[in-house]
């Protein structure tokens, strides 16, 4: 099949490379993509959030199936307008990825569907803030309510902090805080078919330690050894199936795939919040795992038609990706650096390390920078402790002035897992 992947992040990266190493794909595009994906895949512009672009585009490549990666575009609509155009589309309509467009919404959906999340408060005025501020007390949660490329979220102890930001959004969530660690759960759904994936942590603070301020994410590990081996079967039955059941009761299916953000609290698993797409870091060592092709399971969800697809096979190796992002990154980062040690790791690491790239660019031949996070260095192994050791010497070899990146990804989990 020929397939177009819309989207020229690092999570795009990984889907166009399993995409490419699927033997029923024979024409792979990606738009606007970047400099590492043109390496699998054939690039060409578009404007992603246009949805007649996308359509066009789509319909003039005659692509059997569109995968729509970020959540502006899903958000925006682009879906259903591949979708008016009678070609498969693998994302949710722009009604149903209000999922993740508004926290309200989503808080709604899971008081209907008896899903467990946090207690929370949607505020539009100070009073309503300072309200909900003292109702829960330290440490503060406070969310955007719309869409902010994963920044959009303050935790702080710091109550002139947790403020200020509530009053910089035209709308906000204000929760209870969740104690415990977090997970991400995929799953690919067709409106009622759910097919969970397996489970990821990702690291969101910049610095060591889990210090610094809040990032798109800075890497991520899978499988988690220390958590329980009923966790995917549980949160499939009390929150993914649940909330799937309830946007086709109220007319708005959900097609595509269902992230959930997860805390495994002292009072069980609650959800944090939901995504409308593939999570980016996590994706990166989610698809190292999986041995079935990609495509296949795309297409059956796309076309309702999931029912009829086995469940997935998974590889025993564990995973681990660590992120390499530009200096002064979650700040205004410094972009048009150039990356050199690339075809080192190519050279030297073997096929079970490779480089997938967030914010590149080519000019002429030499790849540079173009964004806050630039490189995921992923790597698998026999376990995490192999597979961290790997993927760090990878990241030893890059070189981009003034990078930055967490030495500590997945370094308890190995431990751990050692220790048991």
């Amino acid at each position: 099949m020929k397939v177009l992947v819309i989207g020229g992040g690092a999570r795009e990266h990984a889907l166009c490379r399993s995409l490419s190493l699927d033997p029923d794909v024979n024409a792979l595009y990606c738009a606007p993509g970047n400099a590492g994906i043109a390496e699998v895949a054939e690039l060409r512009p578009v404007d992603a959030l246009d949805g007649a672009a996308v359509a066009g585009l789509a319909t003039e490549l005659g692509a059997d199936l569109v995968v729509v990666g970020p959540e502006a575009p899903l958000v925006a609509g682009v879906a259903d307008a591949v979708r008016a155009a009678g070609i498969p589309v693998f994302g949710p309509s722009g009604e149903a990825a209000q999922l993740e467009g508004s926290k309200a919404f989503a808080k709604d959906v899971m008081a209907a569907a008896g899903v467990p999340t946090a207690r929370s408060y949607v505020c539009t005025t100070p009073e309503e803030v300072d309200e909900a501020l003292d109702a829960f007390g330290a440490p503060y949660v406070v969310k955007d309510d719309g869409l902010a490329a994963g920044k959009g979220v303050v935790v702080t102890e710091d109550l002139e902090a947790a403020r200020a930001h509530a009053l910089a959004c035209d709308r906000v969530v204000i929760e209870e805080y969740l104690d415990g660690p977090e997970v991400s759960l995929f799953a690919i759904t067709d409106g009622v078919t759910v097919l969970p994936l397996q489970p990821a942590q990702d690291f969101k603070r910049a610095l060591d330690g889990d210090e610094g301020p809040n990032t798109g994410g800075m890497g991520a590990y899978s499988p988690l050894p220390w958590a329980d081996p009923k966790l995917v079967d549980e949160v499939l039955e009390t929150v993914l199936q649940p909330t799937v059941d309830e946007l086709r009761r109220r007319g708005t299916p959900f097609s595509g795939l269902l992230y959930a953000g997860l805390a495994i609290t002292s009072r069980g698993v609650r959800v944090i919040e939901f995504n409308a797409r593939f999570g980016d870091p996590e994706t990166q060592v989610v698809l190292a795992r999986l041995r079935t092709p990609l495509a296949r399971v795309l297409l059956h969800a796309a076309n309702g038609t999931l029912d009829a697809e086995p469940p997935l096979s998974w590889r025993e190796d564990a995973a681990v990706t660590v992120v390499i992002a530009s200096h002064n990154y979650p700040g205004t980062p410094r972009t048009g650096d150039p990356i050199e040690g690339l075809d080192e790791v190519v050279a030297e690491d073997g096929p079970d390390v490779y480089v997938l790239h967030a914010g590149t660019r080519r000019e002429g031949d030499a790849v540079v920078s173009a964004g806050g996070r630039v490189l995921s260095v992923t790597a698998t192994g026999s376990d995490l402790a192999q597979a961290r050791a790997k993927a760090y010497k990878a990241v030893d070899r890059i070189r981009l002035a003034g990078s930055q990146h967490r030495t500590d990804i997945a370094a308890k989990a190995a431990e751990a897992a050692a220790g048991r």
